[in-house]
């Protein structure tokens, strides 16, 4: 299972990422654009993903994925239940939201030194 504070130091550890506590909620940015959040019971993690792929995504491992609140379907966002994943594909999961945000030049670099 894998916990807040692995998402934590994780996400903490890429380039030009701050955190920010709105709405006593943990968000995880690139200047003013939220690429990961933890929800409040820390129970899930919402991140940044492909909203033509996130209801195949849903559909395939709906035990793990599931979709955002109504609100938030216009964003590029779905949901993941931290206790079905691993820290491995947490943190496929962070980096791939995180390059979605990040100028590219800045996601072929960090990408090239953490092969």
């Amino acid at each position: 299972m894998v916990t807040t504070d692995d998402i934590r130091t994780f996400a903490l550890s890429l380039p030009r990422t701050e955190e920010a506590l709105v709405r006593d909620q943990v968000k995880f940015r690139v200047g003013r654009i939220v690429y990961v959040a933890l929800s409040r019971d820390e129970r899930s993690m919402g991140f940044g993903f492909p909203k033509d792929e996130r209801t195949a995504l849903v559909a395939a491992q709906p035990e793990k994925f599931f979709m955002p609140i109504a609100s938030d379907l216009r964003y590029n966002w779905v949901r993941v239940w931290l206790d079905a994943i691993d820290p491995a594909e947490m943190r496929e999961l962070v980096v791939d939201a995180w390059r979605m945000v990040v100028p590219k030049r800045v996601a072929v670099d960090y990408l090239g030194d953490h092969p």
